[in-house]
């Protein structure tokens, strides 16, 4: 089966790509969901992983050879009052 991997610049999507081929599947392209120019990439994000989004584009093109789209998040947290 072919399939996009969308990668966050994590160890844990690249290992989940690397096992869905491993299982025989066809990767065709990586797209990566990234933050705004201006978020804090060390800081908290409200969605997942932005610490590596800087990266991704390198591996995913220099290393994989492989085509690659990203798309930036827009938005925020609706409700930052949890304490979890």
């Amino acid at each position: 089966m072919k399939f996009v991997a969308l990668l966050s610049g994590g160890k844990d999507s690249v290992y989940s790509t690397l096992l869905s081929v491993r299982h025989g599947h066809e990767l065709v392209c990586c797209a990566h969901l990234s933050p705004s120019p201006s978020a804090d990439l060390e800081g908290e994000s409200y969605m997942y992983q932005t610490a590596g989004s800087d990266a991704v584009r390198v591996q995913v093109e220099g290393c994989m050879g492989l085509p690659f789209h990203t798309a930036e998040i827009r938005g925020g947290s609706v409700d930052t009052s949890l304490v979890y």
